[in-house]
């Protein structure tokens, strides 16, 4: 891939001539937005949206803006210093590498299962006669590890943006047709903490997007052939697109949630099931055509969220792997051509799927569940802040450090996620 290769640390503060942004250019900010937001984080919305009606559009929006800061800090870490984000880590101490490798082996493992679940659930409920949920799941984790594996970035790119576009219409569709009150969105806007809203709303501003993903944003940055400074203008654009789009995305399903849910009182379940809860429900209001156009955008949202990880984490871990044995220079980053092909990658794509295949037809055990649980709570407050450390430390050349206002949201956005994991693991059942 042409330009694929980043350059060395000592070379990223060089004289290129900053690229004019295009909306030509949009993609890795588009996959990185599409990967975040699985099935789970719509319901999370929904189910917001059917308890506090538009009360908590406020939080929807913040968390976008949570997600652009963290998004922008990852690709500017990568474009300013010539360096992956694995290498930045190891330079903060082995602590770091002892979280990673837990994170990534064990989190690997049961996301493996979950995604495959999630993805597999409105097939079988679009093809209810075909086969078992559980062989619909198998089928989706084959398709997704042949699909990245004999595929580079640039078609991975094509099929996720035709994914986001599904996504997109379908949510659009869907708030259009149950003629959302604009008068009380608007005043959804005004930040307000009705009783027993603050875990839902932690959950809105913290949650929708907030996955390792955010963490290999970089890596597809240089995947695309963005690799100096002189990307950094059109990194943004990109970044800031994106995730307005998956605002749009978000807050179309909390007008769902209060109009649909809301208004009626009816619940959904917890987890992706209460997908197709408001599956059924739509069918009873608005017929059996707009039900399944509903399945198709559940089965994208869940299937970017599989194949995005599948690749995104994939790259992560190969760059592990090879910061490990010490192969390259400190600061000179893997090119990305040879990272998509080596054994690390592949094997990490193998650990994904087949291994979790195993968990599809078992309960998962207590105590993988606790250890995923914990490990995964841990993740966004170690993201944003050792992006903190990293973007204010002599790592990162001055004049692309973090000014006022990016410390202050990045500090924000640790402090909150701080705040999530105490609560995500007090609710685990120990």
């Amino acid at each position: 891939m042409a330009g694929a290769e980043t350059v060395r640390s000592e070379e990223a503060g060089g004289s290129a001539p900053p690229r004019r942004p295009s909306w030509r250019s949009i993609g890795p900010g588009i996959v990185v937005a599409a990967t975040g937001v699985g099935a789970g984080d719509l319901v999370a919305t929904l189910i917001a949206g059917s308890k506090f009606g538009y009360t908590l559009l406020w939080a929807a929006v913040v968390g976008c803006l949570v997600k652009i800061a963290l998004a922008e800090a990852a690709g500017r870490w990568h474009l300013a210093t010539g360096r992956t984000l694995f290498d930045g880590w190891r330079s903060l101490g082995a602590w770091t590498t002892v979280y990673f490798v837990g994170y990534v082996v064990v989190w690997g493992f049961v996301y493996g299962a979950a995604a495959m679940s999630s993805s597999a659930l409105p097939l079988s409920a679009l093809f209810p006669d075909v086969m078992d949920l559980k062989w619909w799941a198998v089928l989706c984790g084959l398709t997704g590890l042949v699909f990245v594996w004999f595929n580079r970035y640039a078609v991975f790119e094509k099929v996720m943006t035709v994914l986001v576009g599904v996504m997109f219409v379908v949510t659009v569709y869907l708030a259009v047709r149950v003629t959302p009150h604009l008068g009380s969105a608007v005043a959804g806007l005004a930040p307000v903490l009705p009783e027993g809203s603050l875990v839902y709303t932690l959950g809105l501003i913290g949650g929708v997007g907030g996955t390792i993903t955010l963490a290999a944003y970089g890596y597809w940055v240089n995947a695309k052939g963005w690799n100096d400074i002189s990307w950094i203008r059109v990194m943004r654009l990109d970044n800031r697109v994106a995730y307005i789009t998956t605002g749009i995305f978000v807050v179309a399903m909390l007008f769902v949630g209060a109009e649909l849910l809301h208004s009626s009182g009816v619940a959904l379940a917890k987890g992706d099931k209460g997908l197709l809860d408001l599956g059924e429900v739509l069918e009873t209001r608005y017929g059996t055509a707009t039900a399944k156009l509903f399945l198709v955008g559940f089965f994208a949202t869940s299937f970017t969220s599989l194949i995005g990880v599948w690749h995104g984490v994939s790259l992560m871990f190969a760059d592990f792997v090879t910061r490990f044995r010490k192969q390259r220079g400190g600061g000179d980053a893997t090119v990305v051509v040879e990272r998509e092909k080596s054994l690390p990658f592949r094997a990490y794509l193998l650990w994904l799927t087949f291994p979790p295949i195993s968990l599809l037809f078992l309960d998962q055990p207590f105590g993988l569940v606790i250890v995923y649980g914990v490990i995964g709570a841990f993740f966004m407050p170690f993201l944003a802040l050792t992006l903190v450390w990293l973007l204010n430390s002599e790592r990162t050349p001055r004049e692309w450090r973090n000014g006022v206002l990016s410390n202050a949201v990045l500090v924000a956005a640790g402090l909150l996620f701080v705040v999530l994991c105490v609560q995500q693991v007090r609710e685990l059942p120990w």
